[in-house]
């Protein structure tokens, strides 16, 4: 995947085609840098498991070739000019996104295992704990949305020949895909688009762990969070607000909002988030008594 990641980049600059409104290229290079680091925090993760290792080995070892055969699918659709996705133009293409469809239902249960080997283990720390474990079931919820985005959107339906139509399944809803879209992400600016809960749900993988080692790193400047207690509160208020965060762009993306343009009852919800997030960074802040002090954070997460 660090390969493609570079290839593609090539890709971007050397070859001007465009497909659906994108660079033809944009797509095999998201899909690499997104696999570069979901592979580096499951392998992470992987060398904590103190019960079931071999079983983790293959799981690890499924994921990583299910993830190698979702970009040869991709990167042959771009070197043939068509799409990967949502493509049934022909039976080959069709077959190809069918065979793209299996390797994600196989990602997806190669890291349900690790999950649940992960949920048995024994991390000695409490907040490392919860914070590899809530992380990687959040990035289960994140891959499913990748589901939702297969079936036929409500436009496909109303037209009636899903059995002769060259496209079936989208990322954006209420809009066709293709149009206006963010810089980088490429993320629908004029109706709602699954990838964003897609992309949100599968990174707390990454960025809860990573929020508890900016903790870690914080606390000899900040004595509160040399104790473990406060970093474990902390990590439960951090992970119920990044599900909460998950729900809140599912639920605009289902009812066809774009994310830069959030209606009332959006904005209502996010403020009710923030106001949850800041309720609960302030009650595992506040002093208790008995606090102590312990490196055993900073071990697990550092070694």
């Amino acid at each position: 995947m660090a390969v493609m990641t570079v290839v593609s980049g090539v890709g971007l600059l050397a070859d001007a085609r465009v497909l659906a409104g994108s660079a033809i290229w944009f797509k095999p290079f998201k899909f690499a840098v997104s696999f570069v680091v979901y592979a580096l925090a499951l392998a992470w993760m992987l060398t904590l498991l103190t019960r079931g290792r071999r079983v983790g080995w293959w799981a690890g070892t499924v994921v990583a070739l299910a993830g190698f055969v979702e970009m040869a699918i991709i990167t042959g659709q771009v070197v043939r000019g068509k799409r990967s996705h949502f493509n049934n133009a022909t039976p080959f293409d069709a077959s190809l996104f069918a065979a793209m469809g299996a390797t994600v239902v196989i990602l997806w249960a190669g890291t349900l295992v690790i999950a649940i080997l992960l949920l048995r283990a024994r991390v000695a720390d409490r907040a490392s704990a919860w914070a590899i474990r809530s992380g990687v079931l959040l990035a289960l919820v994140g891959a499913g949305f990748g589901f939702l985005m297969t079936q036929p959107s409500k436009e496909q339906r109303a037209a009636g020949n899903l059995d002769t139509a060259d496209v079936i399944g989208a990322h954006a809803v209420g809009v066709p895909d293709g149009g206006p879209s963010m810089p980088l992400t490429g993320w629908s600016t004029t109706g709602g688009d699954l990838r964003i809960p897609h992309f949100v749900g599968m990174h707390a993988l990454q960025l809860l762990p990573l929020f508890l080692l900016a903790l870690v790193t914080l606390a000899p400047r900040f004595p509160r969070l040399r104790d473990p207690r406060v970093l474990l509160r902390l990590v439960r208020v951090a992970s119920g607000s990044y599900a909460a965060v998950t729900a809140l762009v599912a639920w605009q993306a289902l009812r066809g909002q774009p994310l830069n343009h959030p209606d009332g009852a959006t904005l209502t919800a996010a403020a009710l988030v923030v106001a949850a997030t800041a309720a609960g960074a302030y009650g595992a802040l506040r002093p208790r008594s008995g606090a102590h002090t312990s490196p055993t954070v900073e071990k697990e997460l550092v070694s």
